[in-house]
């Protein structure tokens, strides 16, 4: 199997396409601040008459990722949209539009950091203290940055023994903080699903939140729509079932895996193997988000 085309920058790609995916961490951002090059790209982007809808498996509301964002130094308006994991979680839970939603009871058990407090507001559940108390778990994150998985093996297995449904707001399994890896929400979840625990995930590589992205993008042909993103798992798999293509940045995530250097520069026969093990194929490669 031949290696996906790799391109120095997006600007050997952006005729191709009317409209961009773009994912935040890793790609945008490192959680402490923007890349330069990556807001210079999504600029440029803009300049060229390209549509852009930010997607993140962040568990927060969309104005507080874009709040976030700015602070960080992503202007809100620069990309047309933007869209969480945290936010399509908090619209099913307001309005239970199917029937698995609909099951749910009043009392929720809520897994996460007080930072995702927010996701709480505006909804008409009773949040309880205890698993003995709950009817259903939202998890948006662990607790500590420094946790494992392991730290909630006992939590997890007092909640399949009450055999509690959970809701996932971020299927990332883990993230880098400022060069350091810390595990996501949906390495807890993940956990709890192979165990037997029946869990709802929201966001990316989950075709739902596609959808939403495809409404903010309203005209634009799915076969003139990219996604940009640094995992194999989310957004190069979530792109896929989609139907849309896939653009990989190869210094995100897998950076430490692939050697990517500060000048994006890349071994292409480390790039073969590394693609050579995966069935997740994307359509073209870029070392960074950049022009």
């Amino acid at each position: 199997m031949s290696s996906p085309a790799f391109h120095p920058g997006l600007s050997a790609l952006a005729d191709r396409y009317d409209a961009f995916i773009v994912d935040l961490w890793g790609v945008m951002h490192d959680g402490i601040a923007a890349f330069p090059e990556a807001v210079t790209a999504l600029e440029a982007l803009k300049a060229a008459g390209k549509r852009s809808v930010i997607l993140s498996n962040a568990p927060r509301r969309a104005t507080v990722v874009a709040e976030r964002n700015a602070e960080l130094g992503i202007p809100v308006d620069l990309p047309d949209h933007t869209l969480t994991s945290g936010e399509d979680t908090w619209q099913h839970l307001n309005t239970r539009p199917d029937a698995w939603y609909r099951a749910l009871g009043r009392r929720c058990y809520h897994l996460g950091p007080d930072r995702d407090q927010g996701m709480r507001e505006g909804l008409d559940f009773d949040f309880v203290e205890s698993l003995e108390d709950a009817e259903f778990i939202l998890t948006t994150g662990n607790l500590d940055r420094r946790d494992t998985v392991e730290v909630y093996r006992n939590f997890l297995g007092e909640a399949l023994a009450l055999k509690l449904p959970m809701i996932c707001s971020n299927p990332d399994l883990e993230v880098i903080r400022g060069g350091v890896r810390e595990i996501c929400g949906g390495a807890i979840a993940l956990d709890y699903e192979q165990r037997g625990g029946a869990v709802r995930w929201h966001g990316k590589p989950h075709p739902e939140v596609y959808r939403s992205c495809f409404a903010l993008l309203d005209g634009v042909e799915p076969a003139r729509i990219a996604a940009i993103g640094d995992s194999l798992r989310t957004d190069v798999a979530g792109a896929k079932a989609a139907g849309i293509d896939a653009i990989f940045v190869a210094g995100g995530i897998h950076g430490e895996e692939l050697a990517v250097d500060k000048n994006g520069d890349i071994d292409p026969q480390r790039l073969s193997d590394f693609f050579a093990g995966t069935a997740e194929q994307p359509d073209a490669v870029v070392p960074i988000m950049r022009w």
